[in-house]
Protein backbone atom coordinates (compact mmCIF):
# COMPACT_ATOMS: atom_id res chain seq x y z
CA UNK A 1 0.00 0.00 0.00
CA UNK A 2 1.44 3.55 -1.10
CA UNK A 3 1.86 6.26 1.45
CA UNK A 4 0.87 9.15 1.33
CA UNK A 5 3.21 12.80 1.30
CA UNK A 6 0.78 15.08 1.31
CA UNK A 7 1.33 16.51 -2.07
CA UNK A 8 -2.07 16.64 -4.46
CA UNK A 9 0.21 15.01 -7.86
CA UNK A 10 1.71 12.63 -5.61
CA UNK A 11 -0.86 11.51 -3.41
CA UNK A 12 -3.57 10.88 -6.52
CA UNK A 13 -0.75 8.14 -8.21
CA UNK A 14 -0.86 6.71 -4.61
CA UNK A 15 -4.52 6.52 -4.27
CA UNK A 16 -4.85 5.47 -7.89
CA UNK A 17 -2.36 2.52 -7.64
CA UNK A 18 -4.08 1.42 -3.66
CA UNK A 19 -7.09 1.27 -5.76
CA UNK A 20 -5.81 -0.96 -8.20
CA UNK A 21 -4.48 -3.34 -6.10
CA UNK A 22 -7.37 -3.29 -3.81
CA UNK A 23 -9.39 -4.07 -7.26
CA UNK A 24 -7.26 -6.72 -8.11
CA UNK A 25 -7.34 -8.66 -5.34
CA UNK A 26 -11.50 -8.28 -5.10
CA UNK A 27 -11.34 -9.83 -9.25
CA UNK A 28 -10.04 -12.73 -7.85
CA UNK A 29 -12.64 -13.43 -5.74
CA UNK A 30 -15.10 -12.37 -8.44
CA UNK A 31 -17.31 -15.48 -8.25
CA UNK A 32 -18.17 -15.02 -4.26
CA UNK A 33 -18.37 -11.55 -4.26
CA UNK A 34 -21.12 -11.21 -6.99
CA UNK A 35 -23.51 -13.93 -4.72
CA UNK A 36 -22.78 -11.35 -1.69
CA UNK A 37 -26.14 -10.06 -0.61
CA UNK A 38 -23.85 -7.31 1.39
CA UNK A 39 -21.04 -5.08 2.15
CA UNK A 40 -18.11 -6.17 3.99
CA UNK A 41 -16.54 -3.67 6.85
CA UNK A 42 -12.81 -4.87 5.70
CA UNK A 43 -13.24 -3.72 2.03
CA UNK A 44 -14.43 0.14 2.85
CA UNK A 45 -11.53 -0.14 5.58
CA UNK A 46 -9.15 -1.45 3.26
CA UNK A 47 -10.52 2.12 0.90
CA UNK A 48 -9.66 3.96 3.98
CA UNK A 49 -6.17 3.15 4.09
CA UNK A 50 -5.76 3.67 0.29
CA UNK A 51 -6.54 6.94 0.68
CA UNK A 52 -9.86 6.93 -1.29
CA UNK A 53 -11.84 9.76 0.95
CA UNK A 54 -8.91 12.63 0.34
CA UNK A 55 -10.78 12.50 -3.26
CA UNK A 56 -13.76 14.17 -1.56
CA UNK A 57 -11.33 16.93 0.06
CA UNK A 58 -9.95 19.98 -1.62
CA UNK A 59 -6.45 19.96 -1.26
CA UNK A 60 -6.62 23.45 0.77
CA UNK A 61 -7.71 21.11 3.13
CA UNK A 62 -5.08 17.94 2.80
CA UNK A 63 -7.08 15.81 -0.10
CA UNK A 64 -6.23 15.57 -3.28
CA UNK A 65 -9.52 17.66 -5.24
CA UNK A 66 -8.57 20.53 -6.70
CA UNK A 67 -11.95 21.13 -8.45
CA UNK A 68 -14.34 19.91 -11.46
CA UNK A 69 -12.02 20.48 -14.86
CA UNK A 70 -9.11 18.75 -13.06
CA UNK A 71 -10.42 16.63 -10.23
CA UNK A 72 -13.30 14.69 -12.14
CA UNK A 73 -11.48 12.70 -13.90
CA UNK A 74 -8.63 11.16 -11.74
CA UNK A 75 -11.64 10.26 -9.36
CA UNK A 76 -13.32 8.50 -12.56
CA UNK A 77 -10.65 6.77 -13.16
CA UNK A 78 -9.60 5.94 -9.63
CA UNK A 79 -13.83 4.46 -9.63
CA UNK A 80 -13.44 2.72 -13.10
CA UNK A 81 -10.24 1.07 -11.74
CA UNK A 82 -12.43 0.06 -8.35
CA UNK A 83 -15.52 -1.10 -10.57
CA UNK A 84 -13.29 -4.09 -12.31
CA UNK A 85 -12.92 -5.60 -9.10
CA UNK A 86 -15.97 -4.92 -7.12
CA UNK A 87 -19.47 -2.93 -8.94
CA UNK A 88 -21.64 -2.92 -5.64
CA UNK A 89 -18.18 -1.68 -3.72
CA UNK A 90 -17.44 1.05 -6.70
CA UNK A 91 -20.64 2.49 -6.64
CA UNK A 92 -20.92 2.93 -2.85
CA UNK A 93 -18.09 4.23 -2.91
CA UNK A 94 -19.20 6.47 -5.87
CA UNK A 95 -21.66 8.11 -3.22
CA UNK A 96 -18.75 9.34 -0.94
CA UNK A 97 -17.45 12.55 -3.31
CA UNK A 98 -20.80 12.53 -4.74
CA UNK A 99 -22.88 13.42 -2.24
CA UNK A 100 -20.05 16.03 -1.32
CA UNK A 101 -20.22 17.50 -4.31
CA UNK A 102 -24.03 17.75 -3.96
CA UNK A 103 -23.79 19.63 -0.63
CA UNK A 104 -21.42 22.63 -2.50
CA UNK A 105 -18.97 22.25 0.38
CA UNK A 106 -16.77 21.22 -2.55
CA UNK A 107 -17.96 24.06 -4.86
CA UNK A 108 -18.47 27.27 -2.67
CA UNK A 109 -15.88 27.92 -0.84
CA UNK A 110 -17.20 31.11 0.75
CA UNK A 111 -21.00 31.75 1.39
CA UNK A 112 -22.70 35.34 1.69
CA UNK A 113 -23.40 36.83 4.99
CA UNK A 114 -24.98 35.95 7.27
CA UNK A 115 -23.88 32.70 6.85
CA UNK A 116 -20.24 33.00 5.67
CA UNK A 117 -18.53 31.78 8.99
CA UNK A 118 -21.13 29.05 10.12
CA UNK A 119 -20.69 27.74 6.17
CA UNK A 120 -16.62 28.16 6.58
CA UNK A 121 -16.98 25.59 10.11
CA UNK A 122 -19.40 23.12 8.71
CA UNK A 123 -17.26 22.85 5.63
CA UNK A 124 -14.16 22.19 7.47
CA UNK A 125 -16.17 19.93 9.92
CA UNK A 126 -16.87 17.78 7.24
CA UNK A 127 -13.17 17.59 5.53
CA UNK A 128 -12.37 16.53 8.95
CA UNK A 129 -14.52 13.59 9.48
CA UNK A 130 -13.05 12.00 5.92
CA UNK A 131 -9.42 12.45 7.38
CA UNK A 132 -10.58 10.75 10.32
CA UNK A 133 -11.64 7.52 8.06
CA UNK A 134 -15.29 8.03 7.72
CA UNK A 135 -17.72 7.34 4.62
CA UNK A 136 -20.44 9.85 3.67
CA UNK A 137 -23.36 8.37 1.70
CA UNK A 138 -27.22 9.48 0.71
CA UNK A 139 -30.48 8.72 1.08
CA UNK A 140 -32.71 10.52 -0.73
CA UNK A 141 -35.08 8.97 -2.51
CA UNK A 142 -38.52 8.54 -1.12
CA UNK A 143 -41.40 6.78 -2.28
CA UNK A 144 -43.99 8.30 -4.83
CA UNK A 145 -41.34 10.76 -5.39
CA UNK A 146 -40.03 9.72 -8.90
CA UNK A 147 -36.31 10.75 -8.15
CA UNK A 148 -36.90 14.29 -7.63
CA UNK A 149 -35.58 15.95 -4.42
CA UNK A 150 -37.87 19.06 -4.81
CA UNK A 151 -40.51 16.47 -4.27
CA UNK A 152 -40.18 15.44 -0.43
CA UNK A 153 -42.64 14.96 2.19
CA UNK A 154 -40.05 14.18 4.71
CA UNK A 155 -40.56 17.03 7.59
CA UNK A 156 -37.54 18.51 9.27
CA UNK A 157 -38.70 20.29 12.66
CA UNK A 158 -36.93 22.77 14.44
CA UNK A 159 -34.87 21.28 17.34
CA UNK A 160 -32.58 23.94 19.46
CA UNK A 161 -31.18 26.32 16.38
CA UNK A 162 -31.27 27.00 13.12
CA UNK A 163 -29.28 23.82 11.55
CA UNK A 164 -30.43 21.58 14.71
CA UNK A 165 -33.77 20.01 13.34
CA UNK A 166 -35.64 16.34 13.95
CA UNK A 167 -36.36 14.48 10.69
CA UNK A 168 -39.64 12.40 9.87
CA UNK A 169 -39.95 10.15 6.98
CA UNK A 170 -39.68 7.21 4.70
CA UNK A 171 -36.68 6.82 2.76
CA UNK A 172 -35.22 4.24 0.31
CA UNK A 173 -31.59 3.76 -1.89
CA UNK A 174 -29.75 4.35 0.98
CA UNK A 175 -26.68 2.97 -0.96
CA UNK A 176 -23.83 1.74 1.93
CA UNK A 177 -26.16 1.75 4.64
CA UNK A 178 -24.20 1.06 7.89
CA UNK A 179 -20.81 1.23 5.89
CA UNK A 180 -21.58 5.49 5.75
CA UNK A 181 -20.81 7.02 9.04
CA UNK A 182 -22.93 10.37 7.40
CA UNK A 183 -25.86 10.36 5.14
CA UNK A 184 -26.96 13.13 3.09
CA UNK A 185 -31.10 13.74 2.62
CA UNK A 186 -33.58 16.36 2.00
CA UNK A 187 -36.33 17.27 4.05
CA UNK A 188 -39.56 20.09 4.57
CA UNK A 189 -37.87 22.09 7.60
CA UNK A 190 -40.81 23.76 9.15
CA UNK A 191 -42.66 26.99 8.15
CA UNK A 192 -40.89 26.67 4.69
CA UNK A 193 -42.63 25.23 1.20
CA UNK A 194 -39.20 24.16 -0.48
CA UNK A 195 -37.22 20.97 1.03
CA UNK A 196 -33.65 21.65 1.63
CA UNK A 197 -30.68 19.41 2.77
CA UNK A 198 -29.84 17.71 5.77
CA UNK A 199 -26.88 15.71 7.04
CA UNK A 200 -27.72 12.43 9.45
CA UNK A 201 -25.07 10.89 11.67
CA UNK A 202 -25.80 7.32 11.05
CA UNK A 203 -22.92 5.99 13.49
CA UNK A 204 -23.50 2.97 15.85
CA UNK A 205 -26.68 2.81 15.57
CA UNK A 206 -29.44 0.01 16.03
CA UNK A 207 -32.42 0.00 13.57
CA UNK A 208 -34.99 -1.33 15.35
CA UNK A 209 -36.74 2.55 16.12
CA UNK A 210 -35.11 2.92 19.21
CA UNK A 211 -33.17 5.17 18.05
CA UNK A 212 -35.44 7.20 15.61
CA UNK A 213 -34.24 4.99 12.62
CA UNK A 214 -36.37 1.06 11.62
CA UNK A 215 -35.00 -0.63 8.56
CA UNK A 216 -38.35 -1.78 6.57
CA UNK A 217 -36.63 -2.88 3.48
CA UNK A 218 -33.45 -4.25 3.37
CA UNK A 219 -32.22 -4.03 -0.07
CA UNK A 220 -32.80 -7.26 -2.21
CA UNK A 221 -32.34 -5.61 -5.50
CA UNK A 222 -31.69 -7.43 -8.67
CA UNK A 223 -28.70 -5.63 -9.91
CA UNK A 224 -25.73 -3.82 -7.28
CA UNK A 225 -27.24 -6.23 -5.14
CA UNK A 226 -24.44 -5.88 -1.96
CA UNK A 227 -24.87 -2.28 -1.92
CA UNK A 228 -27.01 -2.75 0.87
CA UNK A 229 -29.34 0.75 -0.35
CA UNK A 230 -31.74 0.08 2.63
CA UNK A 231 -35.52 1.53 3.12
CA UNK A 232 -35.48 2.91 6.82
CA UNK A 233 -38.03 4.86 8.31
CA UNK A 234 -37.09 8.32 10.71
CA UNK A 235 -38.75 9.43 13.53
CA UNK A 236 -37.95 12.46 14.93
CA UNK A 237 -34.09 11.56 13.70
CA UNK A 238 -31.51 14.22 14.82
CA UNK A 239 -30.56 16.18 11.49
CA UNK A 240 -28.56 18.84 10.96
CA UNK A 241 -29.66 21.67 8.25
CA UNK A 242 -26.24 22.72 5.90
CA UNK A 243 -25.19 26.01 7.34
CA UNK A 244 -26.07 28.31 4.10
CA UNK A 245 -29.76 27.09 3.61
CA UNK A 246 -32.16 26.89 0.91
CA UNK A 247 -32.66 28.50 -2.27
CA UNK A 248 -29.85 31.11 -2.00
CA UNK A 249 -27.46 27.90 -2.07
CA UNK A 250 -29.02 26.17 -4.77
CA UNK A 251 -29.07 29.33 -7.60
CA UNK A 252 -25.05 29.71 -6.53
CA UNK A 253 -24.67 25.86 -7.30
CA UNK A 254 -27.58 25.78 -10.23
CA UNK A 255 -24.95 28.67 -12.21
CA UNK A 256 -21.88 26.35 -11.34
CA UNK A 257 -22.52 23.88 -14.12
CA UNK A 258 -20.83 21.27 -12.83
CA UNK A 259 -21.06 17.54 -13.98
CA UNK A 260 -23.40 15.74 -12.14
CA UNK A 261 -23.38 11.82 -12.48
CA UNK A 262 -20.19 11.42 -13.94
CA UNK A 263 -18.84 9.31 -10.97
CA UNK A 264 -21.81 7.23 -11.81
CA UNK A 265 -20.75 6.75 -15.51
CA UNK A 266 -17.80 5.82 -14.59
CA UNK A 267 -18.08 2.81 -12.42
CA UNK A 268 -20.60 1.43 -15.55
CA UNK A 269 -17.48 1.92 -17.72
CA UNK A 270 -15.60 0.00 -15.42
CA UNK A 271 -18.18 -2.91 -15.44
CA UNK A 272 -18.25 -3.05 -19.28
CA UNK A 273 -14.31 -2.51 -20.08
CA UNK A 274 -14.06 -5.79 -17.84
CA UNK A 275 -16.58 -7.45 -19.12
CA UNK A 276 -15.45 -7.26 -22.60
CA UNK A 277 -12.17 -8.18 -21.97
CA UNK A 278 -13.37 -11.26 -19.68
CA UNK A 279 -15.56 -12.59 -22.27
CA UNK A 280 -13.26 -11.60 -25.44
CA UNK A 281 -10.81 -13.98 -23.64
CA UNK A 282 -13.03 -16.38 -22.96
CA UNK A 283 -14.40 -16.51 -26.94
CA UNK A 284 -10.58 -16.33 -28.64
CA UNK A 285 -10.39 -19.85 -28.74
CA UNK A 286 -13.51 -20.11 -30.78
CA UNK A 287 -13.36 -17.04 -32.87
CA UNK A 288 -12.57 -18.92 -35.55
CA UNK A 289 -15.95 -21.52 -35.23
CA UNK A 290 -18.64 -18.78 -34.27
CA UNK A 291 -21.41 -18.68 -36.38
CA UNK A 292 -22.05 -15.68 -38.89
CA UNK A 293 -24.81 -14.27 -35.98
CA UNK A 294 -22.39 -14.83 -32.99
CA UNK A 295 -19.84 -12.78 -35.09
CA UNK A 296 -22.33 -10.28 -36.07
CA UNK A 297 -23.48 -9.85 -32.38
CA UNK A 298 -19.58 -9.87 -31.54
CA UNK A 299 -19.03 -6.91 -33.50
CA UNK A 300 -21.73 -4.63 -32.44
CA UNK A 301 -20.13 -5.66 -28.95
CA UNK A 302 -17.20 -3.78 -30.51
CA UNK A 303 -19.00 -0.94 -31.70
CA UNK A 304 -20.72 -0.71 -29.21
CA UNK A 305 -18.23 -0.74 -26.16
CA UNK A 306 -16.24 1.65 -28.31
CA UNK A 307 -19.20 4.69 -27.69
CA UNK A 308 -19.21 4.05 -24.10
CA UNK A 309 -15.72 4.75 -24.17
CA UNK A 310 -16.25 7.64 -26.57
CA UNK A 311 -19.40 9.21 -24.77
CA UNK A 312 -17.04 8.60 -20.84
CA UNK A 313 -13.84 10.17 -22.53
CA UNK A 314 -16.06 12.89 -24.19
CA UNK A 315 -17.78 13.45 -20.92
CA UNK A 316 -14.32 14.06 -19.39
CA UNK A 317 -13.44 16.59 -21.98
CA UNK A 318 -15.82 18.62 -22.03
CA UNK A 319 -15.86 19.02 -18.07
CA UNK A 320 -12.30 19.88 -18.81
CA UNK A 321 -12.79 22.60 -21.08
CA UNK A 322 -15.60 24.03 -18.92
CA UNK A 323 -18.28 23.92 -21.43
CA UNK A 324 -21.50 22.64 -20.90
CA UNK A 325 -20.92 20.25 -17.95
CA UNK A 326 -24.14 19.36 -16.63
CA UNK A 327 -25.60 18.60 -19.87
CA UNK A 328 -22.91 16.66 -21.38
CA UNK A 329 -22.66 14.29 -18.20
CA UNK A 330 -26.22 13.83 -18.55
CA UNK A 331 -26.11 13.16 -22.23
CA UNK A 332 -23.27 10.41 -21.27
CA UNK A 333 -24.63 8.58 -18.46
CA UNK A 334 -27.93 8.11 -20.37
CA UNK A 335 -25.94 7.30 -23.62
CA UNK A 336 -23.89 4.58 -21.19
CA UNK A 337 -26.91 3.21 -19.15
CA UNK A 338 -28.65 1.77 -22.75
CA UNK A 339 -25.17 0.81 -24.78
CA UNK A 340 -24.45 -0.68 -21.42
CA UNK A 341 -26.95 -2.44 -21.47
CA UNK A 342 -26.96 -3.61 -25.14
CA UNK A 343 -22.94 -4.69 -24.81
CA UNK A 344 -23.91 -7.05 -22.05
CA UNK A 345 -26.98 -8.92 -23.84
CA UNK A 346 -25.02 -9.23 -26.86
CA UNK A 347 -21.79 -10.92 -24.85
CA UNK A 348 -24.65 -13.10 -22.97
CA UNK A 349 -25.61 -14.10 -26.89
CA UNK A 350 -22.62 -14.70 -28.03
CA UNK A 351 -21.36 -16.67 -24.61
CA UNK A 352 -24.41 -18.57 -25.05
CA UNK A 353 -26.49 -20.35 -22.48
CA UNK A 354 -23.87 -20.89 -20.23
CA UNK A 355 -24.19 -16.89 -19.75
CA UNK A 356 -27.10 -18.01 -17.50
CA UNK A 357 -25.02 -19.89 -15.00
CA UNK A 358 -24.30 -17.98 -11.29
CA UNK A 359 -20.87 -19.50 -12.35
CA UNK A 360 -20.43 -17.28 -14.67
CA UNK A 361 -19.78 -13.17 -13.98
CA UNK A 362 -21.91 -12.21 -16.97
CA UNK A 363 -25.71 -11.88 -16.01
CA UNK A 364 -24.85 -10.61 -12.91
CA UNK A 365 -22.79 -7.80 -14.45
CA UNK A 366 -25.79 -7.24 -17.00
CA UNK A 367 -28.31 -6.82 -13.73
CA UNK A 368 -25.40 -4.42 -12.56
CA UNK A 369 -24.90 -1.86 -15.54
CA UNK A 370 -28.71 -1.57 -15.50
CA UNK A 371 -28.77 0.69 -12.40
CA UNK A 372 -26.88 3.29 -13.89
CA UNK A 373 -30.58 4.40 -15.87
CA UNK A 374 -32.03 4.48 -12.24
CA UNK A 375 -29.83 6.44 -10.47
CA UNK A 376 -29.86 9.97 -9.87
CA UNK A 377 -32.23 11.60 -11.99
CA UNK A 378 -33.26 8.24 -12.94
CA UNK A 379 -35.19 7.64 -16.59
CA UNK A 380 -37.89 10.06 -16.48
CA UNK A 381 -36.60 12.85 -14.64
CA UNK A 382 -33.35 12.71 -17.09
CA UNK A 383 -35.09 12.63 -20.40
CA UNK A 384 -37.25 15.48 -19.37
CA UNK A 385 -34.03 17.33 -18.76
CA UNK A 386 -32.29 16.30 -21.67
CA UNK A 387 -35.34 17.51 -23.86
CA UNK A 388 -35.96 20.74 -21.50
CA UNK A 389 -32.36 21.13 -22.31
CA UNK A 390 -32.67 21.15 -26.28
CA UNK A 391 -34.13 24.23 -26.24
CA UNK A 392 -32.51 25.88 -23.50
CA UNK A 393 -29.09 25.49 -24.73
Amino acid sequence: MHKMTGRPADDTQSILSNVYEIACDFASQRSERQRRRELIKEDFDRLQESGYLMVAVPTVFGGIWDGDSSGTRLVCEILKTLAHGDSSVALVAAMHPAVIESTGWLSISAAPEPYTSTWDEQRRWAFQTMHEGHFWGTIMSEPGSGGDNTQSNSIAKRASNDVQYLLSGQKHFGSGSGMTSYMVTHAMPDREVTPDTFVLDMRDLVWDGSSGVELIAPWDGHGMTATQSHGLVFDNFPATRLAFPGDDRRTVLAGMDRPQGALFVAVITGIVEIAVTTARRQLESKSGRMRSYERVEWAKVEIEAWLVQQAYEGMLREVEIGRSSGRNSLLAKEAVAELAESVLLRISKVIGGGAYSRHTPYGFWLEDVRALGFLRPPWALAFERVFEGSWNS
